[in-house]
């Protein structure tokens, strides 16, 4: 299964949604929180060009945020996305 990295926030409802979505998939990932780390923010900003969370990648692919990773869903491509780690 790919890696993925969700840049996230405690309080973000986005943020919940789109683990939440991962907990379903048996997707294991990293949680990087950007609450209270301004040097964690301005990483995540640099890698992504956004300043919103969650921001999430599965392996090197930028997937972006939360419509995102739904978007995904819907159209059926997250399950091969997480099994190859590509889009």
């Amino acid at each position: 299964m790919a890696a993925v990295t969700l840049y996230t926030t405690r309080y973000c409802p986005y943020c919940v949604r789109a683990k939440a979505l991962l907990d379903f998939k048996s997707a294991a990932y990293t949680d990087i929180s950007v609450d209270n780390n301004p040097a964690l923010r301005q990483e995540m900003m640099a890698k992504s060009g956004r300043h919103t969370v969650p921001q999430i990648w599965v392996g090197d692919v930028h997937v972006g945020g939360c419509d995102e990773l739904m978007a995904l869903e819907r159209a059926g491509e997250l399950d091969a996305m997480l099994a190859s780690g590509v889009e």
